[in-house]
């Protein structure tokens, strides 16, 4: 397998909090990593560092192209959809076109390769046809495709999503995981998120950040590994498509 990302030992402490320590894990091109975890646990500190957004304490990140260890990857973000300000006067083309500003030459227009990219993007998600509608229009579903569009227009390496799940409702929740499994033949996923049960059918391994991280290859973790990793007892029950999850009687 082809190694994309490395991460070696890093710690991340906020003063004296340690938030995360000396995590270490490994993802191969192609692959499809859920990432679940307790709140406060440090998913998103995580995120923060493999972004740039944050230098750990201690450790490295290490990025690998065809092989070749490289400065940085192309990193497509698909941020929660309560960080959205859906009041800015945008539409959902330029949205879209904002995931190709770093490949943008100064203020020249948007390449017809580029413009080309940005319509086959929209047609992929299934809303080509909402292109000139404000943001402030959509609904939740729709306006996550739209942040979806935006992620991947620029054919990254690695795609990151935070809580992708976040304000939409189950019926579209079903569509967006068949769209990254999809996606998931052109390049590597990353998933953060709260709701173990749900994304376990989807994605290939698993690794839950409390503080410390505990990996799990494959995506069938038992209950004794659950309970270690969130460091309380929990279960996973199967319901249709969607698991539900959960929790014994616990202190926590």
């Amino acid at each position: 397998m082809e190694k994309l990302l490395e991460v070696k030992d890093i710690t991340v402490k906020y003063g004296v909090k340690t938030v995360l320590s000396e995590i270490s894990f490994t993802l191969w091109k192609n692959d499809f990593l859920g990432i679940i975890g307790p709140n406060g646990g440090g998913k998103t500190t995580l995120l923060k560092a493999i972004l740039g957004l944050l230098k750990p304490s201690s450790g490295q990140i290490i990025f690998y192209k065809d092989d070749r260890q490289v400065n940085m990857l192309k990193i497509g973000y698909l941020p929660q959809i309560n960080q959205i300000d859906r009041a800015f006067p945008i539409s959902v083309h330029e949205v879209v076109a904002s995931g190709l500003i770093s490949e943008k030459k100064g203020w020249r227009h948007y390449s017809k390769e580029q413009q080309q990219r940005i319509s086959e993007t929209l047609d992929k998600m299934g809303i080509r046809d909402k292109a000139k509608r404000p943001v402030s229009d959509l609904s939740g579903g729709e306006l996550q495709r739209v942040l979806l569009c935006r992620a991947i227009v620029s054919h990254p390496d690695l795609l990151i999503l935070d809580e992708p799940n976040t304000f939409v409702d189950k019926l579209y929740e079903a569509k967006l995981y068949q769209m990254l499994e999809e996606i998931n033949r052109d390049m590597s996923i990353i998933l953060v998120s709260h709701d173990t049960g749900t994304i376990l059918p989807m994605v290939k391994n698993i690794a839950c950040i409390n503080e410390t991280l505990h990996y799990h290859a494959g995506n069938n973790p038992s209950d004794e590994w659950l309970g270690q990793a969130y460091h309380c007892p929990i279960e996973l029950i199967g319901h249709g498509s969607f698991p539900h999850r959960i929790l014994q009687n616990h202190e926590h």
